[in-house]
């Protein structure tokens, strides 16, 4: 991109985009979604940073970048913020935004429900036949997770590899079910980006593919049968801001240079 000539838009018609791709009406209730920081004096925006997480790390890479926006999948506004000092890093990072005139856009769960999205993204690990979310929306085309049946039966192992090449990670965590090997046939795969315990309890499937669960469901899942694979919680998502950055730069007409984050990464690392 760096050879191209760049010209600029509108933080609304970047926004207007947005919605249009994932509208915020799919997002859960409980979350906090779209336009969270808008600079007192507008700014045309000629560059976007993308960010799993917005960390004051990430936010002064947005500066050294020259961005004017940045779109993080997890919303940095989630509990009610009753000052915006120096006090604790949330504070800082929406204090800087604000200081360096850089909007700020979260759309978490409207990503992980809408068809492209984050967890059909962690689907094309697969080859898949049929795919549905678990838990619908009034759209049955939209909701939280999805259910694959696999074109074809594949051993675990290589559902392992599959995983591990789509997300980049050397290594996942996993349970491998009760009486079953790595070499278990795996059919029906059930999938949550994020923190997968209250969308997959209970789904019927040979595998769960998730970022993070609580001991006991995983415990519980394997002693039913059920495979479990772990990922850590954002790198079974982080992944989707690579395909979402040409999305984005393309629906943009091509007048918004887009960058994924470098230091953003998940906080816990394998040693």
């Amino acid at each position: 991109m760096s050879t191209e000539k760049f010209c600029a838009v509108s933080l609304e018609k970047v926004v207007t985009v947005l919605e249009k791709f994932a509208p915020k009406e799919l997002a859960e209730s409980w979350d906090n979604t779209g336009l969270l920081v808008e600079p007192y004096t507008p700014r045309q925006i000629t560059k976007i940073l993308l960010t799993n997480d917005l960390t004051e790390d990430v936010a002064l890479e947005a500066e050294i970048l020259a961005c004017e926006m940045i779109i993080s999948y997890h919303p940095p506004i989630f509990a009610p913020l009753k000052s915006i000092v120096q006090r604790s890093w949330k504070e800082r990072v929406v204090s800087y935004l604000l200081e360096k005139r850089i909007a700020l856009y979260s759309p978490h769960t409207s990503w992980d429900s809408v068809q492209g999205g984050v967890n059909d993204w962690l689907a094309s690990a697969f080859f898949v036949a049929e795919s549905k979310p678990i838990l619908q929306s009034n759209n049955p085309d939209f909701g939280a997770g999805r259910l694959l049946h696999l074109s074809t039966g594949i051993p675990l192992s290589d559902a392992v590899n599959r995983i591990k090449e789509l997300t980049r990670l050397s290594h996942v965590r996993i349970a491998v079910a009760k009486g079953k090997s790595m070499t278990h046939t795996i059919q029906r795969v059930a999938l949550c980006a994020g923190s997968g315990s209250s969308v997959l309890k209970g789904v019927d499937a040979d595998l769960y593919l998730t970022g993070e669960m609580l001991h006991h469901d995983v415990l519980d899942a394997a002693q039913k049968g059920i495979t479990v694979i772990l990922t850590n919680h954002s790198d079974s998502e982080r992944g989707f801001l690579r395909e979402f950055a040409k999305y984005l730069h393309k629906n943009l007409n091509e007048e918004v240079e887009v960058f994924v984050s470098k230091v953003d990464k998940d906080p816990l690392i394998t040693v």
